[in-house]
């Protein structure tokens, strides 16, 4: 035991300090990849190689709202698994980045899409349809002000119950990483609870299985308001590899109405976090729309 604690206190604090201090990835980490639209020419390289579908190259036959001289790639962060393999596949467009504070509740805004218009020396970049993703930076401000919020809102208290809803596990060593030393979530006034009756917050892994799929809305009924519900990870955003089946939902927002997605796959701890910071924010929205309904 006395040789137990001399090495705690020889080796001293662990604990990061995210949000206000975001360290850099490992070397090697895959984040998002990042499409340049302007020098790209929608050869459909990239989209032959992604695993998920979530590289596309759209035209006038497999979608009408196209104008029959145009081409639209999209790209889809909810949907990318960070393989790196349209990096590979086309490295003068498409770099790899340590990018991934990627969370949102606004799932469309994980897409992004550019238009071309084909001539007959090639296609050519017209514009881009949507506007750019939060850049970490940015996300560094908002884990800041939000860690304050949870203090407010729930009173130095948030319950999770984490909910397996199909997945392959990978998403839940990240999110067991939350409670080491390390990352400390409970740092927040965050804790896992076993019963949704105790919880705040659903946080939902995998796709959804056609065998969970009741188990999963009769725990988003136990969990008393606001029901926040975060999907963690591409397979519980779009379905990931495993997409829709006999055997599968999807997403979780086939299932349940789900206000954050933390894409990744798995997310690390730092994007799981920054994921339910931001969902603290819609738990005050929420709570004020319940109060004027009643």
């Amino acid at each position: 035991m006395l040789k137990i604690l001399k090495q705690s206190f020889s080796t001293g604090v662990v604990t990061n300090s995210f949000p206000a201090t975001v360290l850099e990835p490992p070397d090697g980490f895959r984040g998002r990849p990042v499409i340049d639209f302007a020098r790209c020419t929608a050869c459909d390289k990239c989209a032959a190689v992604c695993p998920t579908n979530a590289i596309r190259v759209l035209t006038s036959e497999n979608d009408r709202s196209i104008p029959t001289n145009e081409k639209h790639l999209s790209i889809s962060y909810g949907d990318c698994i960070f393989c790196g393999e349209c990096a590979a596949a086309c490295p003068d467009c498409i770099t790899e980045t340590k990018e991934l504070f990627l969370a949102t509740s606004n799932k469309d805004s994980l897409t992004l899409r550019a238009r071309y218009r084909s001539e007959p020396t090639g296609d050519r970049f017209l514009e881009m349809v949507n506007p750019p993703i939060v850049t970490s930076k940015e996300t560094e401000d908002l884990g800041n002000a939000l860690r304050e919020k949870i203090q407010r809102t729930f009173g130095r208290s948030l319950h999770i119950r984490e909910v397996d809803a199909g997945s392959c596990n990978g998403c839940e060593i990240e999110i067991t990483a939350l409670n080491n030393a390390i990352h400390d979530i409970e740092r927040f006034g965050i804790h896992f609870v076993a019963s949704p009756r105790h919880a705040d917050m659903l946080l939902v892994t995998g796709p959804v299985t056609r065998n969970m799929e009741i188990a999963l809305k009769q725990t988003y009924e136990a969990t008393p308001n606001p029901k926040l519900v975060v999907a963690v990870g591409a397979c519980a955003i779009g379905g990931g590899i495993f997409g829709r089946s006999y055997a599968s939902c999807g997403g979780v927002d086939a299932v349940l109405p789900v206000d954050v997605y933390i894409p990744g796959c798995p997310p690390r701890p730092e994007a799981l976090l920054h994921g339910i910071l931001l969902a603290v924010e819609r738990a005050s929205e929420k709570s004020s729309s319940i109060r004027a309904d009643l």
